[in-house]
């Protein structure tokens, strides 16, 4: 069996993006282990076991600039829910920015949301 792990996000800050996905969001933090001059911090989203975000420092210039671009643009992150309505509401309440309104395809609800440094999210629900 294989499955991925995470997927590391390139912050400016690490106690920023904790601050905003786990004190805000409501995400798990799984680990935040001090290995000197970086951490490794990795969060879950409320309920999950697995597919976890590992919250990356950027270092020099290259880095810097990757963040909120990390995915040349384009929505780079899906976080998927069980109930699209409850979750689009909570998030609008704690002041998450959504770039539209809730639109319905063929293969579910979604709405694309940013995080605070420019990072570009689907929240979606499945049919």
């Amino acid at each position: 069996m294989q499955y991925i792990h995470a997927v590391s996000l390139v912050v400016p800050d690490y106690d920023a993006a904790i601050a905003f996905y786990c004190t805000r969001l409501g995400w798990q933090l799984a680990e935040d282990i001090d290995q000197g001059r970086k951490r490794w911090v990795r969060i879950l989203p409320p309920g999950a076991e697995q597919g976890s975000l590992i919250l990356a420092r950027a270092e020099g210039a290259e880095q810097k600039a990757a963040i909120g671009n990390q995915f040349g643009g384009r929505v780079g992150l899906f976080l998927a829910t069980d109930d699209f309505a409850r979750d689009h509401a909570t998030m609008l309440a704690k002041g998450v920015t959504f770039e539209e309104e809730p639109r319905h395809e063929p293969y579910g609800t979604v709405a694309v949301w940013r995080d605070p440094f420019g990072n570009r999210w689907d929240l979606i629900q499945f049919t």
